[in-house]
């Protein structure tokens, strides 16, 4: 073979000619191997690791807010108790003496004193 005739085969594969398919295909065989695998899967056990960790720290935050809105809650319900009892006590002692029974009452005053 000689130079000419090695430089000829190269052009033939480099350039195509006529009627001949410019372009080939080659089916090429692409795998990970198992150093790529290992890498892969950490990195989707650390993903899945973060997605938990941001879900149970929502969950926790919201359980705060929760116990803090029921304390808030227990706070103003015993603020109204103690409200209800004086607007009563309050109610209790217009009443009584703006009743008949009252008003109908004596004054009494100390008719003398007792000496021993």
């Amino acid at each position: 073979m000689t130079y000419s005739s090695s430089l000829a085969i190269g052009r033939r594969q480099a350039f195509s000619g006529r009627h001949q398919n410019a372009v080939s295909f080659q089916r090429t065989d692409r795998r990970l191997g198992p150093i790529s695998n290992t890498i892969i899967l950490v990195v989707l056990a650390c993903l899945l690791g973060l997605l938990y960790l941001t879900q149970v720290t929502k969950t926790n935050a919201y359980g705060y807010q929760i116990n803090n809105l029921q304390q808030q809650q227990t706070s103003l319900q015993q603020q109204n108790d103690s409200l209800e009892v004086t607007s009563a006590n309050l109610q209790s002692t217009s009443r009584i003496q703006n009743s008949t029974v009252a008003k109908s009452m004596v004054a009494v005053t100390p008719s003398g004193t007792v000496t021993q």
